[in-house]
């Protein structure tokens, strides 16, 4: 009999995928993968075991249309346990969950369990036997790297499971998709995108004016360059707002992976709206071809496209859409929730990019914003990371939280700069005062006498109503319920009028904080924790031009103070203002992580991740599923609204509506887009404020907008849950 893998009902037998070529190609694959952190036998056996409950003839004959119902995949995880034991458990869970997701052991998970699979009654499937020859268990050993203790064990389970899913999918697409296989990357060259970048900023630094900012900056760059030839590992990068740093730390790992033979540079950022910055200038430099940008708010048009304006520009995309599934690029952008969240998932498509992680250079900007509510199962995850997957990690910040007590005792970090403190105090443009308590007439009138000036608030609210009180031709208002087209807007006449000398007065919520080049020789800041305190700080005197900045620090009233952590945060960043001379000192940020951390020491693990891997991991039972249901950055769904701000919006929601590839708008009308969370996004469905288009755009509808959206200030809230959540920051 032959037995195969995968039909297609299109053409005869002789076209299908047989499955012992199937095993083969697909336990190769694996292997390959896992040739990056040692672990090529074992991951070659699982690719040999994940497919032979297909030799079970009740499985033939629904390839050949039978309406039967089979479960593959189990038949492989007991074959696993019986034949190889203690590493048999550790590939059964990839088997099992090659399709399902990495399953929880547990028998409270009912049937889709491992411990129930495992003594599962399953169909005949021992003609395996005939073409399949697995290796003697001799000749199966763990990692040296692989610690007794349960994080490093399911952790390694998990990169396993990426190489055998990855292989799996691809195999499988080249045996039946072989136009979609055909895009994939072909192969890149990090040396030669190292030589770009090198070009680019040599030439970059040789225009830059001789300033005292932009010598440092150049040295900076330098110091980056010549630490690249560090053995891998954990690495500090804590450079002063407005250093550089992004451009420096870019060319650190480009160069550090030529050095050390590693395949990607993998660019972690908390906010998307940095991300999409980021990710423009790194194609600009290194070719659209060779940066995948993968967030939520990023997404591919169809396949088949027939709005696109040029072969070319289809097959980027095509490629760029298959390198998402995988990673499989030398350059990604990505958010803190990608990153993370596909380091504790259970879902293969989550999964298959793991194995690409190793041996990488992955750096994490803005490290201060790490997620405090997980920080230990993240710590815990780059150190393995570090430790075992030929991977360097490099925490980039102005200001570096203190993360040391909380690292295993075999990572030691490594600071890129020589003296961090002689740095700060070279790149030293502001003072910082603290007000105490500040009215908004206080505010409003501070404001007002300032020509140049920016305010940084706390909540929606608080900025709406500051705004209102000083609004006027030279006063502008900044915060996400104004669409990034709009926010675009503003910023350049922002821009534009700080470049000419002209009066300009802005209140802003927090998102000019992440990562926005503008430069007042005044800013205010509402009270919030000291690391957000340096960000805003970052924004007065950038480029060094005044001998000092001025940096006011205040208490707001009421509707200017944040709920939960956020207003935690404010009252430590309080204490060190109170404490410190110089409040952004490295000493004084040092500090207030000391304090946040002790504070919220219960809170480091909040949903007790760790706790549920050890519980019981001396018998190899994880609950895989479970922790990815916890394992949650975001807590609350958010969806986008798309305003219809100007022409361009409202003709491309109507080439929407009218085209069979609805989906290719999706990147043109991001710009449009106001994230709105779940309960305010239904109760304006059910107010009758949204118009439905192609059955996947929400837009206001336009007696909506002229009601309720505002030139100066954006979204107004509309229902009852805005009203609330004006309270929340940004």
């Amino acid at each position: 009999m032959i037995y195969y893998a995968h039909s297609d009902r299109q053409k005869d037998k002789a076209h299908w995928h047989l499955l012992k070529e199937h095993l083969l190609d697909t336990a190769d694959t694996a292997a390959l993968f896992a040739e990056r952190f040692g672990a090529e036998k074992l991951s070659y056996l699982g690719g040999l075991l994940h497919d032979i409950g297909k030799y079970n003839p009740e499985f033939q004959k629904r390839l050949s249309g039978e309406n039967i119902r089979v479960d593959h995949s189990t038949p492989g995880a007991i074959e696993a346990v019986k034949k190889y034991g203690a590493f048999g458990y550790l590939l059964a869970y990839i088997i099992a969950g090659h399709h399902s997701g990495l399953p929880d052991w547990g028998s409270q998970a009912g049937e889709s369990s491992l411990e129930f699979r495992l003594n599962k009654k399953v169909g005949d499937h021992k003609e395996f036997l005939t073409e399949i020859e697995l290796p003697s268990p001799k000749a199966i050993q763990m990692p040296k790297f692989v610690r007794s203790d349960g994080f490093s064990v399911q952790f390694f389970i998990r990169f396993l499971y990426s190489c055998l899913v990855d292989a799996d999918f691809l195999d499988t697409e080249r045996a039946l998709d072989m136009g979609r296989a055909a895009s994939r990357p072909k192969g890149y060259s990090l040396l030669t995108l190292k030589s770009s970048l090198d070009l680019y900023l040599d030439k970059f630094v040789s225009k830059a004016r001789d300033t005292p900012v932009n010598i440092k900056r150049t040295a900076i760059l330098a110091a980056c360059r010549n630490k690249a030839n560090n053995p891998p590992g954990l690495f500090t990068l804590t450079v002063p707002t407005g250093g550089g740093k992004t451009m420096s730390s870019l060319s650190f790992a480009l160069s550090h992976a030529v050095e050390h033979g590693m395949e990607r540079v993998i660019y972690v950022i908390p906010y998307t709206s940095i991300i999409e910055q980021n990710a423009e200038v790194f194609r600009s430099v290194l070719g659209e071809e060779n940066v995948l940008e993968h967030h939520s708010n990023f997404a591919f048009p169809p396949e088949k496209d027939p709005e696109r304006d040029s072969e070319y520009a289809s097959s980027i995309e095509q490629m760029l859409r298959a390198a998402a599934e995988n990673w499989d690029l030398p350059i990604i952008a990505t958010t803190n929730v990608q990153f993370f969240e596909s380091l504790f998932a259970s879902r293969s498509s989550r999964c298959r990019k793991l194995h690409n992680i190793a041996n990488s250079v992955i750096i994490l900007d803005e490290a201060q914003m790490l997620p405090t509510g997980f920080l230990k199962p993240c710590l815990n995850a780059l150190s393995e990371l570090v430790a075992g997957y030929h991977t360097t990690v490099v925490l980039c910040t102005a200001t570096q939280p203190a993360i040391n007590r909380y690292l295993p005792k075999f990572i030691n970090p490594v600071e890129l700069m020589e003296a961090p403190s002689a740095l700060y105090e070279a790149f030293k443009r502001v003072d910082v005062r603290y007000l105490g308590k500040v009215t908004d007439d206080e505010l409003a009138e501070k404001l007002l006498n300032h020509k140049q000036v920016l305010y940084i608030v706390n909540t929606k609210k608080h900025a709406r109503l500051l705004y209102q009180r000083i609004s006027g031709d030279d006063s502008f208002h900044l915060s996400t319920r104004m669409c990034p087209a709009h926010r675009s807007s503003v910023l350049a006449e922002i821009k534009r009028r700080l470049k000419e000398g002209a009066a300009c007065r802005v209140v802003s919520t927090q998102l000019i904080e992440a990562g926005v080049d503008v430069d007042f020789p005044v800013v205010y800041r509402s009270m919030a924790g000291i690391d957000s305190v340096a960000q805003a700080a970052g924004r007065c005197n950038r480029e060094g031009i005044l001998p000092n900045g001025q940096v006011y620090v205040f208490d707001p009233e009421s509707h200017g103070i944040p709920r939960g952590w956020l207003n935690r945060t404010a009252s430590l960043g309080r204490q060190v203002l109170e404490r410190y001379d110089d409040p952004m000192s490295l000493k004084a940020i040092e500090d207030y992580f000391h304090l946040l951390y002790q504070v919220e020491a219960e809170e480091l693990d909040r949903e007790r991740i760790l706790a549920d891997i050890e519980e019981q991991s001396s018998k190899l039972r994880f609950p895989f599923h479970t922790i990815a249901e916890k394992f949650k950055l975001i807590e609350d769904n958010t969806y986008t609204v798309i305003i219809p701000w100007d022409d361009t919006c409202l003709k491309t929601l109507e080439a929407a509506a009218s085209s069979p590839f609805p989906g290719s708008f999706i990147r043109r009308l991001q710009r449009y887009g106001v994230q709105l969370f779940e309960k305010e996004f239904y109760e304006m469905l059910a107010g009758g404020f949204l118009d439905e288009t192609a059955g996947m755009y929400f837009a206001l509808r336009e007696e909506v907008y002229q009601r309720y959206y505002r030139e100066t200030t954006g979204l107004e809230p509309i229902t009852e849950s805005m009203l609330l959540n004006e309270l929340l920051v940004i």
